[in-house]
This record gives structure tokens, C-alpha cells and sequence, in this order.
């Protein structure tokens, strides 16, 4: 059994508290991107979201810490099996805060690097 990828859907950036006007000038207005704003729910965590292409762009304000939220996050199309394969290799997983379209959930790799897996829902 393997986890089937199926693309990346979002990268996530940090900027610091207090940013988040900037963050939108600079990638809405300097880089052009459309912010996503109504997504039909609200964004987790005071989230900014741009769309990029065929992903998004997803940014949020945090404290300079090691273990930042900056990842990629990847579709894949078993969530369920994914995890099973992680955690039988010894990878704690992280339930992340509920979005009402997709479920998720990240883990750490070996260096530290924060990934996040997302199954769609229909």
C-alpha cells in the first residue's frame, strides 16, 4: 500500500502579527493574485488565501517559533489509508482545525518540515 498523491493544492507562508494588511497589498495588489474571500465558511485561523494558478497561496500571522506552520499541502485520495501507512511507520499525526470541503491532517517529517495531507470531499 503507498499514499496516492493526486497534486499540491496550497502552499502555506508565515508573515508576522500585525502584517496582514501588507500581506494583502503585496500579493493582491503588487503580485496581482485574487484573494479567495468567500469561500462559504470562514478561513481558519484568520487566514489569508490568494489563488495561484491552478493552487492557492494560503497566508497566516505567527510568532517566530522552531516549529513553524509554514508547509505544502498535497491532495492525495485515501486520507485514511495515508494515515494508517504514517502512523504504522512511527509518525504522529496532528488533527488540524476542521474546513467544512476537505479533510486534513499534517505530521512532521524527520527534519522537522511540517506537511498536510487533504481529501476533498465532493
Amino acid at each position: 500500500m503507498k499514499i496516492e498523491f493526486e497534486r499540491l493544492n496550497h502552499i502555506m507562508i508565515c508573515i508576522p502579527k500585525g502584517a496582514e494588511q501588507a500581506a494583502r497589498e503585496f500579493y493582491g495588489g503588487v503580485l496581482g493574485l485574487e484573494e479567495l474571500n468567500d469561500m462559504g465558511y470562514p478561513l481558519p485561523n484568520g487566514a489569508i488565501w490568494f489563488a495561484m494558478g491552478d493552487i492557492e497561496l494560503h497566508i497566516r500571522a505567527e510568532e517566530p517559533s522552531e516549529q513553524s506552520q509554514r508547509h505544502p499541502a498535497f491532495e492525495v485520495k485515501n486520507l485514511e489509508a495515508a494515515r494508517k501507512i504514517l502512523e504504522k511507520n512511527g509518525i504522529a499525526i496532528r488533527n488540524d482545525s476542521p474546513i467544512p470541503d476537505r479533510k486534513r491532517f499534517s505530521f512532521r517529517d524527520p527534519f522537522g518540515n511540517r506537511i498536510e495531507l487533504i481529501e476533498l470531499l465532493a
